[in-house]
């Protein structure tokens, strides 16, 4: 039986010219295993940082990310990673970008098992058709499918978005929010969501944990979507919990930015 992903009493400090930086402090949240959670705060207040650390990719200065019981503080193919520029590599087909992830989660697989699971998952995410093409010829949506085509092809457990919309068109992020839903409910893999767009993190979240201002951010509301699933965007939007949650998401952020002027001032 899984287990939460627990992100444990995390600091994270950088040294800077002026001295060490803490970014966040006393960070505790537990993901339940199929979960879809949203970070959400106010720019600047360490929510990539939280992200990055949780993916692998930078060390926390106290505590740390448990998984099944053990502390990860390296990237696994347990994680897959979606961040809010496509990162594909410019010289690779959108096939190519993605087999780079199959290769990783299948190394004893032939290399045409291999290319069949890459293709899989550029089918899922609407995008077969563009398989040889290379990046620079895809808009700026199609290259976002083909990242969450990688990052699914290794098939983890967990999947990490940092702010994966946020360089988008609204129709296109509308369409692309639809479609991290409908993977979702697909198999339901736990996803942490980086955003600073509420209406983004009511519509796709079981809940939003929203952080304080930095410096020293930390959990300041754990707050649950009510929501029922599976969600359409119009019923949502329509659902007289949503406007309170949506409601209750502002006036904490404008408390904590009301107070961080003053504490600046």
């Amino acid at each position: 039986m899984q287990r939460p992903l627990e992100i444990s009493s995390l600091s994270k400090t950088f040294d800077t010219p002026t001295g060490p930086h803490t970014v966040v402090k006393d960070f505790n949240v537990k993901i339940q295993p199929g979960e879809f959670i949203s970070l959400l705060g106010h720019s600047g207040c360490g929510k990539s940082t939280v992200l990055s650390i949780v993916a692998g990719l930078q060390q926390a200065t106290l505590g740390g990310v448990i998984i099944d019981g053990t502390e990860v503080n390296t990237p696994g193919l347990d994680r897959g990673v979606v961040f809010q520029s496509p990162c594909l590599l410019p010289w690779l087909s959108a096939l190519d970008n993605v087999l780079l992830a199959a290769r990783q989660a299948h190394p004893t697989l032939a290399a045409a098992a291999q290319r069949e699971v890459a293709l899989k998952y550029l089918n899922l995410v609407g995008v077969a058709e563009f398989a040889s093409s290379m990046p620079a010829e895809l808009s700026q949506g199609t290259q976002q499918r083909v990242a969450i085509a990688r990052a699914l092809s290794l098939e983890p457990r967990f999947l990490l978005f940092d702010e994966p919309f946020g360089m988008l068109d609204s129709m296109t992020r509308f369409e692309l929010q639809d479609l991290v839903l409908e993977l979702w409910e697909q198999d339901r893999k736990t996803v942490i969501l980086v955003t600073h767009d509420i209406d983004e993190a009511i519509y796709l979240s079981d809940r939003i944990v929203l952080m304080t201002d930095g410096p020293e951010a930390r959990v300041g509301l754990d707050l649950p979507i009510s929501l029922p699933r599976p969600r359409d965007r119009r019923m949502a939007s329509s659902n007289a919990d949503y406007f309170r949650l949506r409601a209750e998401v502002i006036r904490f952020l404008d408390h904590h930015s009301r107070q961080f002027n003053r504490e600046a001032a």
